[in-house]
């Protein structure tokens, strides 16, 4: 496999990569060193990848596991998920001030979340991963996946609507 295929290969994912590593690591750098670590054991690869049914999973699927390596290398107590795939479409001030207030408060909530159910919930709420890839991913079933997605979401909206009514927590 020369160069121009092995980069067409991975530019459609290589962003998602980046996502994930975002996510687990918070910081850019280390994303970026991650992404780059992932790209690299790819190109090591790059013989033996048309055997995978998939390279995409196995992209995420090392990048998974080596931002976890990292985290449990350094046990970064700071972890922090910033999401800002939304789109502005010019809301009221007010409207703004409570969206952001409201975001911040999911993302405090899903970083006090284990790291399996962060992953979860990037893979499939904000990737928007199929199941059937997530289970590839992270080595669960599919079923697994549903209930613990399920916890984690009805954790999150408890702890918003506890939040809400009583006033910050």
């Amino acid at each position: 496999m020369n160069q121009n295929v092995f980069i067409e290969l991975i530019n459609p994912f290589k962003d998602k990569v980046f996502r994930l590593a975002k996510r687990l690591l918070t910081s850019t750098e280390e994303a970026e060193d991650a992404t780059q670590e992932v790209i690299v054991k790819l190109w090591n690869k790059k013989e033996s990848l048309e055997s995978y049914s998939s390279v995409e999973a196995l992209a995420m699927t090392m990048t998974k596991n080596y931002c976890l390596d990292q985290l449990k290398s350094k046990r970064a107590g700071n972890l922090k998920i910033v999401h800002t795939n939304y789109t502005d479409r010019e809301p009221q001030l007010d409207k703004k001030l409570e969206d952001i207030n409201s975001l911040e408060w999911v993302e405090k909530i899903i970083s006090q979340l284990p790291e399996q159910l962060q992953m979860l919930i990037q893979l499939r709420d904000v990737e928007q991963y199929e199941f059937d890839e997530i289970a590839k991913i992270v080595n669960m079933n599919e079923t697994a996946i549903r209930v613990a997605l399920s916890r984690a979401r009805k954790k999150i909206r408890e702890s918003m609507l506890n939040t809400h009514r009583y006033g910050i927590q």
